[in-house]
């Protein structure tokens, strides 16, 4: 079967007026991103689109990210709003190989919410920063009319300090390098999807979020001469991660899918929807590609942080097909795995 290879250019945006598959970080939300937005703020900041952004300030490097949170329901097994807020974006930071520091909230609150739901949730991020080793230093506070934000919206600003022990670039990937991720997939994306009560089905699953800069410091320890790259793979998951990478080089992405770990509650539930487990949304999650000589005591190290135990090596890159993601069964055959089309699980943070 002839692979056709996917060139690297610009979307264009086209779409007449704004849908719930620009939110879904795959294909539409790129085009979004780069066919609208980013032209009008171009510069080589924004151009690489990392998920922090790196500055020089008097000498000192440090990583900067925003993001929102637009999570439903308000809370589910495992986490919240709050929490996820703070875990989401340090986690960005984490992958980009700086310490997170600092971070600012905005809380975008529906008129006519109770004062406790409120509370709950400055308690969580602050239980999750804490815990983070990290401080909310301010934000902003805004009220619309009832009915216009679910309950509320959290946006953040995070601020971290880079290693300058590394520096993570896809042009540094080779052939023959590893792809590792440090846990099972899909269960934050599937427990927000039953957390709703909207489909009948039970299943004794949690949402995944966690800081994850604990297993990045670790491999920044044992492993840096070997790191190529990072990221969390939160919307359109290992499938849309792995493929924004791949599009960036002149080589291959191959997934030994029977290898990638996964809760048995978040497969079944995938098969009975028909979704795909590598297009479901992570929040404690990473990916890693590291250099072939470094990947065992890559794994060492992140299996040696606790919550890491489930750590593996999920795929390699190859040198063909170039700019494509192939999944390889055990058997062998291979299908090709493409970025996130539509939004199968719309508001999953």
């Amino acid at each position: 079967m002839a692979i056709v290879q996917p060139r690297r250019k610009t979307p264009r945006f086209a779409d007449t007026q704004i849908e719930m598959a620009h939110g879904a970080g795959g294909v539409a939300s790129r085009r979004l991103l780069e066919g609208l937005i980013a032209p009008y703020f171009s510069n080589p900041v924004l151009q690489a689109f990392n998920d922090a952004a790196t500055i020089d300030v008097a000498g000192t490097s440090i990583a900067t990210t925003a993001d929102g949170f637009v999570v439903r329901p308000l809370r589910f097994p495992g986490g919240s709003i709050g929490e996820l807020a703070v875990n989401g974006t340090l986690n960005d930071l984490a992958v980009s190989a700086a310490k997170p520091i600092a971070l600012m909230a905005t809380f975008i609150l529906e008129a006519g919410l109770p004062a406790g739901t409120l509370e709950s949730e400055v308690e969580a991020m602050a239980i999750a920063a804490r815990k983070a080793g990290v401080f909310v230093v301010g934000g902003d506070t805004k009220v619309v009319e009832h009915g216009q934000a679910d309950g509320m919206y959290i946006t953040t600003f995070g601020v971290g300090e880079l290693d300058r022990r590394v520096t993570l670039d896809a042009a540094t990937i080779r052939p023959g390098d590893k792809v590792l991720l440090s846990g099972p997939i899909g269960a934050h994306g599937i427990t927000i999807l039953l957390a709703r009560g909207e489909l009948d089905l039970q299943a004794d699953l949690v949402s995944d979020t966690r800081p994850v800069w604990p297993f990045v410091a670790a491999l920044l320890e044992r492993c840096t001469a070997g790191l190529r790259w990072m990221r969390d793979p939160t919307r359109g998951g290992v499938a849309t991660a792995l493929n924004e990478l791949a599009r960036e080089g002149s080589w291959g992405i191959a997934i030994f899918e029977e290898q990638v770990p996964m809760d048995d509650a978040v497969r079944g539930a995938c098969e009975l929807l028909g979704l795909d487990p590598l297009h479901i949304a992570n929040e404690g999650q990473f990916l890693a590609v590291i250099a072939s000589e470094h990947a065992d005591a890559a794994l060492a190290a992140l299996r040696a942080v606790p919550g890491g135990e489930r750590a593996v090596c999920v795929g390699e890159v190859r040198a063909e097909p170039k700019r494509c993601v192939i999944g390889v069964n055990g058997y062998g055959g291979t299908r090709v795995i493409d970025m996130l089309v539509g939004d199968p699980l719309p508001r999953i943070c």
